[in-house]
């Protein structure tokens, strides 16, 4: 049987929930950013350093195991949540404990109360991941879709009621509670899985195996990206840490929606034909150059209209976070990179190679963060040192596949260059539109719509592949509904 129907299929329900979901939390964020101060963002920014420190230990790797091996049986995954559930409440316990202390070091006493309560989430957390390795094993993407949009609807509204009624920081902790608690109780209901009261050892260990040096990788990763917001937390106000989160915020939500959604289809699409090298790099080489064909020209965008975005979205307070989120734009174009080749590095069962990516990545990052923060002293210096490690840190990533695919660097270079060549084009013409003094309004609107048409322009002169693919893709699809309609009412 043909599997490509299934693929974008799922696809579509993978890019329809982040569409949801995303756009809800997106248009919550903003109706908070409104009422809600940056310190109060500020605040959360550094308690997340601790629980996405932790979040990756309840993972520890064996969710990604389940959705990468070829065999698994119905009781691994109530065995693996009974280890993940331990490790929640073991990392609960811990925080709990450890609050007072945090809140000493960054000397805001309000920290360990809101620790005390956000470390919450860990719990259903444990949950949630196994869901989540279920849903993406078995490529069920709707059952998320509606569980992820619903939750998102009912955290959002009761954020919203808590920042309106003047609750502060506590609006954001309980948006995040609910959510999490919102999303496992739903998905516990849609895809009627629980689990049951069994453990196997063996098993487990089996996926522990592999999943070992997924979490090293993932724990290195995480101290790596949460050490710029420790420094900065830690350095400069919690208002400066706000503002520089903020600037990530905006890039992320493209990448996560676009990326994101791509890339959490392929793992399971690419582990089937792990051991088909040619047909796995075919699909490796797609996946990057078509997220790289929608991803650079959006975030080109993104960056050249930042200031009136901010200022039309998040009020004038906000501004101060407009030459993050241009730096932010240029580290988030280099994730389909990323993202594809450790996806196929996974895809292979090579959690080896993973590893290795990651401690080379973390030494030079750190390297860079240091020399960032001892010859500058600016937040910044230190969003500038992560543009220039997301460039190494493409270059490393790309590395294994020349043996595990024949990959080459070059070829992926050469892959990347049309789409960069015509964004750049497409940004440095409508950068000139704001030389005319136009009103925030009129000015982000001329460029919106010169850039689209520009980049489409420049795709079609230059008959760019990506482009003539995903001109095919819509043609076959639109034909498809259309014969599918015809037959429907000739059988009426």
């Amino acid at each position: 049987m043909n599997k490509r129907p299934s693929v974008i299929r799922s696809l579509g329900f993978k890019y329809a929930e982040r569409m949801l979901c995303q756009g809800t939390s997106f248009v919550i964020q903003i109706i908070l950013a409104r009422l809600l101060d940056p310190s109060d963002y500020g605040v959360l920014t550094i308690l997340a350093i601790f629980i996405t420190i932790s979040q990756v230990f309840v993972q520890s790797g064996l969710n990604t195991a389940l959705i990468q091996s070829d065999d698994v049986e119905e009781d691994d995954y109530s065995s693996v949540f009974w280890i993940s559930l331990a490790i929640a409440i073991l990392f609960y316990g811990l925080l709990y404990v450890g609050a007072p202390a945090i809140a000493q070091f960054f000397n805001m006493p309000l920290l360990t109360r809101v620790l005390r309560v956000l470390a919450l989430i860990l719990i259903p957390g444990a949950l949630n991941s196994i869901q989540q390795a279920r849903i993406t094993r078995e490529m069920k993407f709707k059952s998320l879709m509606w569980c992820s949009f619903a939750a998102a609807l009912i955290s959002g509204a009761i954020g919203i009621f808590f920042a309106y009624r003047g609750f502060g920081v506590w609006a954001l902790v309980a948006q995040q509670l609910s959510n999490h608690a919102a999303t496992s109780l739903l998905l516990t209901v849609v895809v009627r899985w629980h689990p049951r009261f069994i453990f196997n050892f063996a098993r487990v260990r089996t996926f522990f195996t592999f999943g070992w040096k997924l979490l090293c990788s993932s724990l290195i990763n995480a101290l790596y990206q949460e050490l710029q917001s420790f420094v900065i937390g830690k350095k400069y106000s919690s208002s400066t840490l706000a503002f520089f989160n903020r600037g990530k915020q905006f890039p992320n939500l493209v990448v996560n929606n676009i990326n994101g959604s791509i890339q959490t289809v392929m793992l399971p699409v690419f582990s089937r034909e792990q051991h088909n090298v040619e047909r796995l790099k075919v699909m490796v080489r797609r996946s990057i150059v078509t997220s790289c064909f929608v991803l650079f020209p959006v975030l080109t965008l993104l960056a050249v209209t930042a200031e009136p975005i901010v200022h039309i979205l998040l009020t004038d307070k906000w501004l101060p976070c407009v030459p993050y989120l241009q730096i932010f734009c240029f580290v988030y174009a280099f994730y389909p990179i990323h993202t594809a080749n450790l996806q196929a590095i996974n895809a292979r069962g090579r959690s080896d190679w993973f590893l290795r990516l990651e401690i080379v990545k973390a030494l030079l990052g750190i390297g860079i963060l240091a020399a960032s923060v001892y010859f500058f002293e600016s937040p910044m210096a230190i969003a500038a040192g992560a543009a220039v490690s997301t460039i190494f840190s493409g270059l490393v990533n790309m590395y294994p596949n020349r043996f595990l695919l024949n990959y080459k660097l070059n070829e992926q270079v050469r892959d990347l260059f049309p789409s960069a060549a015509c964004s750049l084009i497409m940004g440095g013409a409508i950068f000139l539109i704001r030389l005319a003094y136009f009103s925030p309004w009129i000015t982000l609107l001329l460029q919106l719509v010169a850039g689209v048409a520009l980049y489409i322009g420049l795709a079609e002169l230059f008959k760019l592949e990506s482009y003539l693919y995903i001109k095919r893709k819509a043609r076959s699809f639109f034909a498809s509904r259309s014969n599918d309609r015809t037959d429907e009412g000739s059988t009426g």
